[in-house]
């Protein structure tokens, strides 16, 4: 029987507000693609970012206008060459790879040659006062890794309230490009005084030529800076480590090159998400297997996940069951 798609658009409730240095959102907004031939179904799950102009109604226009060929058999490797990297390839990549799964009994773990292991994920804390930051940290103190959103005008003061209010964590602070020439140094200088371990993206794409000139005192991470592997060459000498994310990226396909070439080219491995269900994150928890850091909690910022989920214990994260993806 031949391949039939479908796509839907979802939404899940944030358990409250998430907020970073761009703004604050109470829901996340997903697009699920499934691909079936009438006995075997894959399902992938993409959230349309507007940081990179997408929203809900582009990635489902983008997914349209490619159906017709993947429902003639375009492969995966096709289809790297035939969408630009970003969501809607990634929830056409990850249906496809989770179809072949089930088409061939094969896992996606055993076709890309790793042991899917339990992964200690970060656990996001969103930007707001220091009072209320210390306050979401002690709540988390005892979680090993915490990631917290940072990109204002006391952002030392939020570290400072952090690190004293979860002083056992290993913590990543994310900037999502809101510090600027003027700050970053004193603010990586606290950073490295009061023990951070990694800092992700603080400055604006485009405008963070200075990370070739300034000491890092601590791991410096692109995120917004790196969607592909195409983009490392240009990060030499401004970043330790690359976030690899499968939205980014465009799916996993992808994402495996970007993270084999930077290992290549001496760069730590940090692998992220958006908000999202299980679904977004059970090919990640694959990809994610030997990172340096690992930042999949996406589900545990929701009120509800889908069922089945990614079993989550504290701050590890399970293998996806077959029965929800690969």
């Amino acid at each position: 029987m031949a391949r039939v798609i479908s796509v839907e658009a979802e939404r899940f409730p944030i358990a409250g507000t998430f907020t970073i240095s761009r703004g604050s959102k109470t829901e996340a907004e997903v697009i699920v693609c499934t691909i079936s031939d009438g006995k075997h179904v894959g399902r992938g799950e993409c959230v349309p970012y507007r940081r990179y102009d997408e929203t809900m109604d582009s990635v489902r226009a983008a997914i349209g206008n490619i159906k017709q060929r993947i429902v003639s058999g375009m492969d995966r490797l096709a289809l790297l060459e035939a969408m630009p990297a970003g969501a809607a390839r990634n929830a056409i990549d990850c249906a496809l790879w989770d179809f072949e799964a089930k088409a061939s009994g094969v896992s996606v773990s055993e076709r890309i040659g790793v042991k899917s292991l339990p992964l200690e994920t970060a656990y996001t804390l969103s930007l707001d006062t220091p009072d209320v930051m210390a306050t979401q940290a002690r709540a988390n103190a005892e979680r090993p890794l915490l990631k917290v959103k940072i990109g204002g005008d006391n952002d030392i003061a939020r570290i400072k309230a952090v690190t004293e209010a979860a002083s056992a964590s290993r913590i990543i602070l994310d900037a999502n490009e809101g510090w600027n020439d003027d700050n970053i140094v004193e603010n990586l200088a606290v950073a490295a005084e009061f023990g951070i371990a990694l800092v992700e993206q603080p400055l604006p794409i485009g405008r963070d030529g200075i990370l070739r000139d300034i000491a890092h005192p601590l791991p410096i991470c692109a995120d917004e800076s790196v969607h592909q592997a195409s983009d490392l060459e240009a990060l030499i000498g401004l970043y330790d480590a690359v976030n690899i994310k499968l939205d980014k990226a465009g799916g996993l396909t992808e994402a495996l090159l970007l993270r084999d070439r930077a290992r290549e080219m001496g760069f730590g491995i940090m692998v992220g998400c958006m908000v999202g269900t299980s679904l977004a994150m059970a090919p990640a928890v694959l990809l994610a297997q030997g990172a340096d850091f690992v930042d999949l909690d996406g589900p545990l910022l929701l009120a509800r996940d889908r069922e089945p989920g990614l079993t989550y214990e504290g701050s590890l994260v399970s293998p996806p069951s077959r029965s929800l993806w690969g």
